[in-house]
Formats: C-alpha cells, sequence, structure tokens
C-alpha cells in the first residue's frame, strides 16, 4: 500500500475513515458561519424594537394636530368632541403608556386602526405593500442583470468605445430625476405611442387574479390566467424600467470599478499564466469577488427602491405603499404612518440579512472569519 493510501489513525489507534474527517472538517468550518449567523439575527430583532421606537417618536413629534386633521373645522371647536376622539384613539394618555400599547399590538400584528381608510392599518398594508414589492422587485432584477453586465463589458473593454458610451449612459440614468423620467415615458410611450398599456396594474375591467401573495403577476401564473399575467407585465414593465434606471447606472459604474480592482490582483494574473480560459477566469476568480460589494450596493438599492416609489406610483396610478404613505401623512394618520415606518424598517433589516447571508456564500473568508 502506498503512503498516500494509508488511513490516518484516531487517538484510540483505530482507522478514522475519510468520510468522518471529512464531515468533521466541514462541520468545523461552518461553526463561525452559524455564529456570524445567528448574532445578525439577534441584532437585527433588537434593530427591530428600536425602529419600533423611533418611528413612534418621530411621528409623534410632526407639528400639527391629528384630531383637527380627521374632525375638521366644525368638529374642531367642540371641546367634548375632541376629547372623545383623542380617547378613542389612545391620543389622552402618555407618551411612555401610548408606546407600550402600540409595542404590544405590533408584537401581536395588531399595528392599530388607520384614521384615513377606518380599516386595521395591518389590512392596509397587506393590500398596498404586494403592489410596491412587485413593482420594486421588477425593478432591481432588471437592474441586476443590466448594471452588472454593463459593468463587467466596460471594465473588459477599458478605455475602449463601448466603455465610453456605457459611462455616458449610467451618468445619465444616474443624473435624470425619476419622476421627470416617469412623465416623460408615460406622455411619450402611453399617450404618443400608445405601446404601453396606461396606469394601474391591470387593464379596466379585468378581474384581478385569486390572492396569493398580492403579486399579480405571480397570482395570475398560479392560476393559468395568462392574459391577466399578460396585462399585469404590460403594465409593470414601464414604470419598473423608470425606477430601474438610476439603479443600472449606480450598479454599472460600481462593478465596472469593483472588476477593475479584480483584474489587476496577483491571482487573476497567476490564473492567466497558467493559461486558464478566459471564461473560467471572469465566472470563477473576477465575479466572484467583485460580486461582494455589488450586492451591498444593490441591497441597499432594492431598499431605496421599496420606500422612495411615491412619485413613480403617482403618475402611474400604482396603488402601493408610497400612494398610502404620502396619503397617511397629509392627513396625519398616526397609525398608518407608523406602520409604513415599521415596514419599511423590516425591509431594510432583512435585505441586511440577506446580503450578510450571501457574503458568507460567495466569500468563503466570511465563513472562518
Amino acid at each position: 500500500m502506498s503512503p498516500t493510501s494509508v488511513p490516518s489513525k484516531d487517538q484510540d489507534g483505530g482507522a478514522a475513515l475519510p468520510s468522518e474527517n471529512t464531515r468533521r472538517g466541514r462541520a468545523a468550518r461552518r461553526r463561525p458561519f452559524v455564529r456570524f449567523l445567528v448574532r445578525r439575527i439577534v441584532t437585527a430583532l433588537l434593530l427591530a424594537l428600536g425602529i419600533t421606537l423611533v418611528t413612534f417618536l418621530l411621528t409623534n413629534l410632526v407639528p400639527g394636530d391629528p384630531a383637527a386633521a380627521n374632525l375638521g373645522q366644525r368638529a374642531i371647536g367642540d371641546p367634548a368632541i375632541v376629547a372623545q376622539w383623542r380617547a378613542d384613539h389612545g391620543l389622552d394618555k402618555p407618551l411612555p403608556e401610548q408606546y407600550l400599547i402600540h409595542l404590544s399590538g405590533v408584537l401581536r400584528g395588531d399595528f392599530g386602526q388607520s384614521q384615513q381608510s377606518h380599516r386595521p392599518v395591518a389590512d392596509d398594508l397587506a393590500e398596498f405593500v404586494p403592489a410596491t414589492l412587485e413593482l420594486a422587485g421588477a425593478a432591481i432584477l432588471i437592474s441586476l442583470v443590466l448594471g452588472v453586465a454593463f459593468g463587467v463589458v466596460a471594465a473588459l473593454r477599458r478605455d475602449r468605445l463601448s466603455d465610453h458610451i456605457l459611462r455616458v449612459t449610467s451618468l445619465f440614468g444616474i443624473s435624470v430625476p425619476t419622476f421627470w423620467l416617469a412623465l416623460v415615458a408615460f406622455y411619450v410611450f402611453f399617450y404618443r405611442l400608445q405601446i404601453t398599456p396606461g396606469s394601474g396594474r391591470i387593464d379596466p375591467g379585468m378581474t384581478p387574479p385569486p390572492h396569493v401573495t398580492g403579486l399579480y403577476t405571480i397570482d395570475a401564473a398560479l392560476s393559468g390566467q395568462w392574459d391577466v399575467f399578460a396585462s399585469a407585465a404590460g403594465h409593470l414593465v414601464t414604470p419598473a424600467l423608470v425606477l430601474a434606471l438610476y439603479t443600472i447606472g449606480l450598479l454599472t459604474r460600481f462593478t465596472r470599478s469593483a472588476v477593475l480592482e479584480v483584474l489587476g490582483q496577483d491571482y487573476v494574473r497567476a490564473a492567466r499564466a497558467k493559461g486558464l480560459p478566459a471564461r473560467v477566469i471572469l465566472f470563477r476568480y473576477v465575479l466572484r469577488s467583485a460580486l461582494v460589494p455589488v450586492i451591498t450596493v444593490a441591497g441597499l438599492a432594492f431598499g431605496s427602491l421599496l420606500s422612495g416609489t411615491v412619485l413613480v406610483e403617482a403618475i402611474f396610478a400604482w396603488p402601493g405603499i408610497g400612494q398610502y404613505a404620502y396619503k397617511s401623512a397629509t392627513s396625519l394618520d398616526l397609525p398608518a404612518v407608523m406602520g409604513v415606518g415599521l415596514v419599511v424598517g423590516v425591509v431594510y433589516l432583512v435585505i441586511n440579512l440577506i446580503v450578510d447571508v450571501l457574503y458568507g456564500v460567495i466569500d468563503p473568508r466570511v465563513r472562518i472569519s
């Protein structure tokens, strides 16, 4: 038997199976990453608790009287009506007690009742949040595909004509105001050329698909209603592209910079010297290292898209959380404003947690550090 084939001995003198050693090694490598993940989850829960406090305090510090915004000029002149309204909505209690009531409700999934729609805020959020998630999700998907692809092409063709064109295009995407681009896109493609659908999520008169996820495209595909799917996808394309333009420009420039930095590393030069194919070097070495900072930017961009769709939703009459937040803020609907703030904050926490997990999947150094 050759020396390389002799099995290793354990402490008891017996032969340790290679499969056992392999499993033990993998388990040892996983332990630091599991501890890292547990710490991140605990930190996210504590931050979520802090978000409830911050949204509550900031909402109550907003100048204005919710009673005056909701009762009107006639009723506000009657102290008895105002006192009764404040008592009904819990605004006659001290702020610490109001926060504890709010926190206990949030832990039960009860965000209170909207003073604007007179419905539970949780029901309103369940109706409006999926619409914004569908719009922001489509926008970030388009941004990732095009932004990373453009950035890689620009880096590989540095200082050539295609690189200059992509850099100018990305600068245009970052510089153009999103609301102006939305107005131009709606006017040109719908009003003038009539090649895109109008406002809303589906065509007028068409029944929405059965509610499963709240995302019309997915729900229509799950139920096999392909006409509804085509209508929902058609209504989604234009606002998603408008929202994605800024993120495409951002990811293009960031990916180009990250790829150029990795291309100059010694291990990439060594891979080229060994004669590895360019495709293997690009996907196995360059992109894997360059995607770590790109994922961070993409995660923050998704959170920004989710919380910054107010004007685009208004222009395209998209019934999302942006419109709900705007109407709630103008009417001083405090439970609704706090509910929206909590949802947006939790989305950011979830995105950061997903980004941390992807770090460990892409970069093995995170698993052992």
